[in-house]
C-alpha cells in the first residue's frame, strides 16, 4: 500500500517528551511569577545584613533572561533525552519490523526471540513468533500436500499412458481387458479428484449449517456400507443416543461414512468387527468408531490423519481408497469446531473419536451478545 511520507514514531515521541517537559517547566516558572506578584510586596525588607528595597517590576525584568535560558535548556534537554529514550523504547519494535519484513519476503524460519521481562512489546514479539511457527508449519504441510497430490494424480495418468502405448504397439491384444483396466484407473483418478475437492471445501468452511443428528448419520453410513462389511466378513454394530449438533449434513455424513469405511477396509482378514456409537457429554456430542485389526504403534497412529498417509502396517485392499479418508475427517471436524482423536486399541485396531459442539451449546454461544 502506497502511503504519503510522514513523521517517524521516534520523532513523534521525541516531540511529545520535549513538549511535556516544556509544559512542566513553563508551569513551574509561571508559579514562581505568581508567587512574586502576589506575595512579594514592594518596599523595604529588613534582613540581618541590612535593609533592601524590593521593586517587583525590576525583579521580574531581571528574571526574564534567566527564564529564557532555562526554557531553552529544557527544550534542548527534552529533545535530546526524548530522542534517546524513544530510540531505546522502539528498539524491540525495530526487531519485530525486521522479522515481519523477512516473513513478507518468504523467510518464515526467522524468530524474534525478544529477551527481557514481559511487556507489551515482548508479548507482541511472542505472538508474532508463534504465528510464524504456525505459518511455517502450514506452508510446509501445503507443500507436502501439493507434492503428494501431484504424485497421486500422476500415477493413474502414467498407468493410462502405459496401457495405451501397449495397446498401440500390440493391436492383437484383447481390448476388453484394456478397457476394464482403463476404467479402473480412471475411476481411481476421479475418486482422488473428488476427495481433493471435498477436502478443499471443508478447509474453506463454505457450507450451510443446519441441525444434524450424528446418531442418524451413523445409521445411514452403516446401512450404506453394510454390503462392503459383509463382503469382508466384518460385523457392524451401531448404538448410542441422539447426538444433535449444527453443521453441514453432507459433510458430516461424509465424515461418518469415511470413518466406517476406514474401519471396514483396515480390519482383520475375516471375522472382524466395527462398533459405531454416539453419546452426549456436557456441551459436546461424541461419535466413536472402533475396529478390530492388527496392533498399531502410537507413532503410526499419529500420522494417519495426514493426507496420503495410509499406514503401511495396515491391511491393504482394493477398497483402501486414495489416502485422504482420515485427512478429510480431520478437516471436516475442524471446520465444525470439533476435535479428532486417534487411539490404538490394546487388542489391535483403531479407536477414532470425534467430538463436536452440541446444538444447544452452539445456539447459546450464538445468542450471546458480542462484546
Amino acid at each position: 500500500m502506497d502511503r504519503a511520507p510522514g513523521l517517524s514514531v521516534r520523532l513523534k515521541l521525541t516531540l511529545s517528551y520535549a513538549g511535556f517537559i516544556m509544559l512542566v517547566g513553563t508551569l513551574l516558572i509561571a508559579a514562581v511569577f505568581v508567587f512574586y506578584l502576589y506575595y512579594l510586596p514592594d518596599g523595604w525588607i529588613q534582613t540581618a545584613t541590612g535593609d533592601f528595597w524590593i521593586d517587583r517590576g525590576s525583579l521580574l525584568r531581571a528574571f526574564a533572561p534567566f527564564v529564557t535560558v532555562v526554557l531553552a535548556f529544557l527544550l534542548a534537554f527534552g529533545l535530546a533525552g526524548g530522542w534517546i529514550l524513544a530510540g531505546r523504547m522502539l528498539t524491540p519494535l525495530s526487531r519485530i519490523t525486521a522479522a515481519a519484513r523477512l516473513a513478507a519476503n518468504g523467510s518464515l524460519s526467522h524468530r524474534i526471540r525478544l529477551p527481557g521481562r514481559r511487556d507489551e512489546f515482548r508479548e507482541l514479539a511472542d505472538v508474532f513468533d508463534t504465528m510464524l511457527a504456525r505459518l511455517e508449519a502450514h506452508v510446509a504441510e501445503e507443500q507436502r500436500f501439493a507434492a503428494n497430490a501431484s504424485h497421486e494424480l500422476r500415477t493413474p495418468l502414467a498407468i493410462t499412458k502405459t496401457l495405451l502405448d501397449v495397446a498401440r504397439d500390440d493391436r492383437s491384444r484383447d481390448t476388453g481387458e484394456l478397457v476394464d483396466r482403463l476404467h479402473a484407473v480412471n475411476t481411481r483418478a476421479i475418486d482422488l479428484t473428488e476427495a481433493l475437492l471435498l477436502l478443499s471445501r471443508a478447509d474453506q468452511r463454505s457450507f450451510t449449517r443446519e441441525p444434524v443428528d450424528l446418531s442418524l448419520l451413523a445409521e445411514e453410513a452403516t446401512e450404506t456400507l453394510l454390503s462392503l462389511a459383509e463382503e469382508h466378513g466384518i460385523t457392524l454394530e451401531t448404538s448410542g443416543d441422539m447426538a444433535p449438533t449444527i453443521g453441514s449434513h453432507a459433510l458430516l455424513l461424509q465424515m461418518t461414512t469415511n470413518l466406517v469405511h476406514n474401519a471396514i477396509v483396515h480390519n482383520l482378514p475375516s471375522r472382524g468387527a466395527v462398533w459405531v456409537t454416539t453419546s452426549v457429554a456436557p456441551g459436546t456430542v461424541i461419535l466413536t468408531v472402533e475396529n478390530t485389526g492388527i496392533p498399531l504403534t502410537p507413532q503410526l497412529v499419529s500420522t494417519l490423519a495426514e493426507p496420503f498417509q495410509r499406514g503401511n502396517e495396515r491391511i491393504r485392499t482394493h477398497h483402501s481408497g486414495v489416502g485422504l479418508g482420515l485427512a478429510i475427517v480431520d478437516s471436516i471436524t475442524r471446520a465444525h469446531s470439533g476435535t479428532l482423536t486417534l487411539t490404538p486399541r490394546p487388542a489391535g485396531g483403531l479407536c477414532v473419536t470425534v467430538q463436536l459442539p452440541t446444538a444447544t451449546g452452539l445456539s447459546s454461544r450464538a445468542d450471546q451478545p458480542t462484546p
